[in-house]
């Protein structure tokens, strides 16, 4: 990579380990909040889904906004935003306050996707491998944000701790005034960057239309049918680790028999931290698999391992804990080498300037349709028992596999002129 690209994979991986640090602290918080106030779980997991449902929605827009006005200008807005948004949250006396705060971090926070990954398609020559560096960052903070979180609380109010979780945007905003980078540089719009204009609704659907070729259109279905089998799987995985796993007391004696931190320490959310940890691993490998190979091959090969995985999990965890770690390590390292390479197959099937309207499409299908996988789960928990459940999710990943074969077919679009 030259020092453009260094610096814009630098950027953007910085920024999106941060949102995702802010998103997963966020359910370790909602433990504090039930004992601090007068709120029950129904009301309190209310107010949370809204901040998570906008950060789901506001993709779209803010796939319009980065084409407007810049990756650049909108990610750091994004890290601004959320920054301010738990500054706020620290100075909460009620669930009205943490209710405008989540939903102003939800604003804030959905601008990040469209804009980080356009900012890598339309600046990084190997993309690839960029988009799987920006996985990875995201990743780490998937994986340790809530850790850290958890362990700044052992120490810390939790009001210092949302405010000592400001430090990071700050630090992030910091980097990116000290260091300039050419958002164009991976591609030839007449003959350099385009100027900001805005979008009227006539003009948008038009562009929307215009987008939704039947190659993007495909696009979109694997990437629900990912967004599908991603929230219905890592919801309920823990409670699902703790169907099999035994209590840690069988390996090693950590605290007194019937304490308050043996109640609370379980092994599953450790595991479950360890299958995301796995996942930068898969990061990185589907991202330079997206540069060697075509990315629609590389979907419908992991897709279809997937498909292996999920049916052979259950039997696998009832094997032991070595075959449950085995499961559990390959179906990590297979989920999250998704995201590089559908990420590259979006680049693929639409235009340089309209790589942000393209990745907001992206995230409110992924994170907004692809929320009900979670309903789908929780549903199928309740009807039938763990094998049916995996078996049934399996079905997203196998159609997943069809539609990627289909895309292949197509071959490359001739409007990727980036390519």
């Amino acid at each position: 990579m030259n020092d453009n690209s260094r610096s814009v994979v630098l950027f953007t991986g910085i920024s999106h380990a941060i949102v995702h640090t802010y998103e997963l602290s966020i359910p370790i918080l909602v433990v504090i909040w039930l004992m601090e106030f007068p709120v029950s779980t129904a009301i309190l997991g209310g107010v949370v889904s809204i901040g998570y449902a906008l950060f789901g929605i506001g993709a779209l827009p803010g796939g319009i906004l980065a084409d407007r006005f810049g990756s650049r200008t909108l990610i750091l807005t994004c890290l601004g935003g959320m920054g301010l948004s738990f500054a706020l949250l620290s100075f909460a006396d009620g669930i009205v306050t943490i209710a405008i705060a989540l939903a102003a971090w939800g604003i804030a926070a959905s601008v990040y996707h469209p804009s980080g990954l356009a900012l890598i398609s339309t600046s990084v020559e190997n993309r690839g491998s960029a988009f799987a560096y920006h996985g990875m960052a995201g990743n780490i903070g998937i994986a340790f944000g809530p850790l850290i979180t958890a362990l700044l609380l052992i120490t810390f109010d939790w009001r210092i701790v949302t405010r000592l979780l400001v430090i990071p945007a700050v630090i992030a905003i910091g980097y990116a005034m000290t260091t300039e980078f050419d958002e164009t540089a991976a591609v030839s719009v007449d003959g350099g960057t385009e100027e900001s204009k805005s979008m009227s609704l006539s003009e948008f659907i038009g562009s929307s239309r215009a987008l939704f070729t039947a190659g993007f259109a495909l696009a979109m279905v694997i990437v629900m049918m990912n967004g599908l089998f991603y929230r219905g799987m890592l919801t309920f995985l823990p409670e699902v680790f703790d169907q099999f796993l035994p209590p840690v007391t069988d390996f090693v004696q950590l605290f007194e028999p019937g304490s308050p931190m043996a109640e609370e320490f379980t092994l599953s959310s450790y595991l479950y931290v360890a299958l995301l940890t796995i996942g930068i691993a898969g990061q990185y490998v589907g991202g330079k698999l997206s540069d060697r190979i075509p990315s629609t091959t590389g979907l419908a090969v992991v897709f279809g391992s997937l498909v292996a995985v999920t049916i052979a999990f259950v039997p696998a965890a009832r094997g032991g804990v070595t075959t449950l770690l085995i499961v559990s390590a390959l179906l990590g390292f297979l989920l999250f080498a998704l995201q590089p390479l559908y990420q590259a197959t979006i680049a693929d099937h639409s235009p340089p300037d309209g790589r942000g309207l393209s990745y907001g499409y992206t995230y409110l299908t992924s994170f907004g349709v692809g929320a009900t996988g979670a309903a789908i789960a929780g549903y199928l928990l309740s009807v039938t028992s763990v094998d049916g459940t995996f078996l049934a999710l399996a079905a997203f990943p196998a159609l997943g596999c069809v539609f990627a074969l289909v895309l292949s077919r197509r071959g490359s679009p001739k409007q990727a002129v980036d390519a």
